[in-house]
């Protein structure tokens, strides 16, 4: 297949997009142009190997990092200069800035570093109760793990991998175009330093598989929207028995019938009967702790008054104490009365003066200022 076909574009994904949506587009093109169910079709046997390749580079983040940077000419030994050794100053200085870019390595050769593998993301949805008092649960990922067969070495079973000839075991080569040195990972092993003459039937000389992994998942209390759980060496495997990535796992939480939440402090709207507003009186919240928390309600609140309760909020996620628990006094207006109701209320207007509302007094006292004013 021709090397210079845009990876991006073979496995239709977009170059901003992330591993997990290249991989789902990967396995779907993969099973689309897979040569078991294409028998002797020339032409999806060759999409197969160029999707395969594509994926193969764009799922490792240093070989992906090469690519968007330099294209397809990263994985060449480009510009038909010959590889060269001790470059003195210039090349020092090259390797010390773009070393760790082009895959690490020893300073002055030896094989470049393991190839880490990705780092994955996993969402999960708590309730606000559950993210009161934590919980313990388990989750079922599919990730790439390292191979039973070969224990992740990549080489089929009673044999091992091999210096790569191309590099000399440095997984990097030096090529000098006129006046600069330009080094890049080693075209035929990858960076790895070593090559599988024999691989291993089960992961292709990989060393990983896609495998279905349950895992324990430890929810702190205190947890927040957004919070993140890392999972350390559960993300993918690295080639070849290199170091496996870490999971992150991203919390969510459902909103509440009653509560709103900002930070530990907890939020509900208590609707209260106007007599009760202004004769005053209490309120029963239940919290999350399992508790019913009395609110007194002072004679003569107002509509919008917050009542707050200490310590009756959300914990402090790995610290001490909790938030606190505000509730928003909504002052309703009676919609249906008896007669008798009415002739009572009507007897208790007959009796204001004015002074049982100074807001109310106070605004119509500056109506009538503003039209004497005119």
């Amino acid at each position: 297949m021709s090397t210079q076909v845009d990876y991006y574009e073979l496995l239709e994904c977009e170059r901003t997009a992330d591993a997990g949506t290249i991989k789902s587009s990967y396995r779907k093109l993969a099973m689309k142009y897979h040569p078991d169910k294409n028998s002797g079709c020339k032409d999806s046997e060759s999409k197969f190997k160029a999707v395969s390749e594509a994926y193969d580079c764009l799922k490792d983040p240093q070989k992906r990092a090469a690519y968007d940077r330099f294209g397809h000419a990263a994985f060449q030994n480009g510009g038909g200069g010959q590889q060269s050794q001790g470059f003195g100053d210039f090349g020092d200085i090259f390797e010390s800035v773009f070393g760790e870019f082009m895959g690490g390595g020893q300073r002055g050769g030896g094989r470049t570093a393991a190839r880490r593998g990705a780092d994955l993301r996993y969402d999960m949805e708590v309730t606000l109760d559950e993210a009161y008092h934590g919980k313990a649960t388990e989750i079922t990922v599919d990730v790439s793990a390292p191979c039973d067969t070969c224990d992740g070495s990549g080489a089929r079973p009673g044999t091992r991998a091999k210096t790569c000839q191309h590099c000399g075991g440095h997984g990097k080569v030096r090529a000098q175009q006129g006046f600069f040195v330009v080094e890049r990972a080693c075209p035929v092993c990858a960076g790895a330093g070593q090559v599988i003459a024999d691989p291993c039937p089960d992961c292709r000389g990989e060393g990983r598989v896609e495998k279905t992994k349950t895992l324990s998942v430890n929810v702190p209390p205190g947890v927040d929207e957004g919070t993140r759980i890392r999972l350390t060496g559960e993300g993918e495997a690295g080639a070849r028995g290199s170091p496996a990535g870490d999971l992150y796992i991203f919390l969510h939480v459902a909103k509440h019938r009653l509560f709103e939440r900002e930070g530990t402090t907890l939020f509900a709207r208590a609707p209260v009967s106007f007599t009760v507003a202004a004769l005053g009186g209490s309120l029963s919240i239940p919290g999350l702790d399992g508790q019913n928390h009395e609110v007194k309600i002072p004679a003569g609140i107002q509509s919008g008054k917050q009542l707050r309760q200490r310590g009756a909020g959300m914990p402090v996620l790995q610290g001490r104490g909790h938030g606190d628990l505000v509730i928003q006094i909504d002052v309703e207006t009676p919609t249906r009365l008896s007669l008798r109701q009415k002739e009572l209320l009507e007897a208790f207007r007959e009796t204001e003066t004015g002074d049982e509302c100074p807001a109310s007094q106070g605004f119509f006292a500056k109506l009538k200022g503003v039209f004497a004013a005119e």
